[in-house]
């Protein structure tokens, strides 16, 4: 079978085992990693190859140096497929390896079929299609939660790749890293369980009553572009078309009316929960359990019973 690549970013995150677990069902799974990676997480769940480039130019410089690379090792083992996760870079690698391989390009799939067919949600999530590269092979980018990722233990046999790279890509250098502080709650866009708030919460001190039930819950914190324009939490962890894409099992919206734009950022969640005071909030079409109700109130009733269990 032939290899589909896996380009791994910084660290081995969720959606990175999700596509290596896409990956086994399309060919032999080998994983792409820039800098240090832990092979033995890529081998457990079935890579059976890792690539790594190690070369200071990839570290050193923005995402052109890793399209040529993984470029180069496309033209030198001629893949079944090429798997990035639907993140910035990812997004940004995909489309340059694109052009350079004069590609076709399929983004924010859901899942990859066996014969590179990708199923992705459109629309602004009100619409399901099934798409195929119909130039070159299939470079698709994978949205994170959505699949189980499932281990499958392999022994993988790492490789060191040659890095060659012009001037051209090195146009733009890094010439500081500042590591963002991080606190216990999951990340947003890998997290399984989110709860976010909305213009209702009213302003931003309200944001604790949301914070405290996303930690009793063991999830993340989000917020719509209405919380997030009136101040109210900060842009990074805004969801919906102009923010983050999230599809967790379970999403919990707080005063949130359910515009489109939020709709488009979280209606893939496998269960929504909605609370709003105002019985036409269009989240309610979308929820598959609504409260209707002050969430002032409905809030300290079931963060109380969430520590009762």
């Amino acid at each position: 079978m032939a290899e589909v690549l896996v380009v791994v970013e910084a660290g081995v995150k969720k959606v990175t085992l999700e596509m290596l677990t896409i990956a086994r069902g399309m060919g032999d799974v080998s994983a792409v990693v820039f800098g240090d990676a832990d092979t033995a997480k890529l081998g457990e769940y079935g890579a059976s190859k890792v690539y790594v480039a190690s070369d200071p130019a990839v570290r050193d410089h923005l995402v052109a140096p890793k399209a040529t690379v993984v470029a180069s090792l496309v033209r030198q083992v001629s893949p079944a497929a090429v798997l990035l996760a639907s993140t910035q870079e990812g997004k940004e690698i995909a489309g340059r390896l694109a052009v350079k391989l004069d590609n076709g390009l399929l983004t924010d799939a859901v899942d990859v079929a066996a014969d590179g067919t990708a199923t992705q949600v459109v629309f602004a999530g009100s619409g399901t299609v099934r798409s195929r590269v119909t130039r070159g092979l299939p470079i698709v980018t994978v949205r994170a939660n959505s699949v189980t990722p499932s281990p499958s233990a392999a022994d993988p046999v790492v490789t060191a790749l040659d890095v060659t790279v012009s001037d051209s890509d090195k146009l733009a250098t890094v010439v500081e890293r500042v590591a963002e502080p991080k606190g216990a709650r999951p990340e947003l866009s890998e997290a399984s369980i989110v709860v976010s708030g909305g213009r209702g919460v009213g302003n931003a001190a309200n944001f604790t009553l949301v914070e405290e039930l996303a930690d009793l819950l063991g999830g993340a914190v989000g917020a719509s572009r209405a919380a997030v324009d009136s101040g109210f939490y900060p842009h990074q962890f805004q969801v919906g078309q102009t923010g983050k894409t999230v599809s967790p099992q379970l999403y919990v919206a707080l005063g949130i009316s359910g515009a489109i734009q939020h709709r488009a950022g979280m209606q893939t969640s496998k269960t929504i929960v909605a609370v709003n005071k105002d019985p036409e909030a269009p989240i309610f079409e979308l929820a598959d359990f609504g409260v209707v109700g002050d969430l002032f109130t409905v809030v300290p009733q079931a963060a109380d019973e969430i520590r009762k269990r």
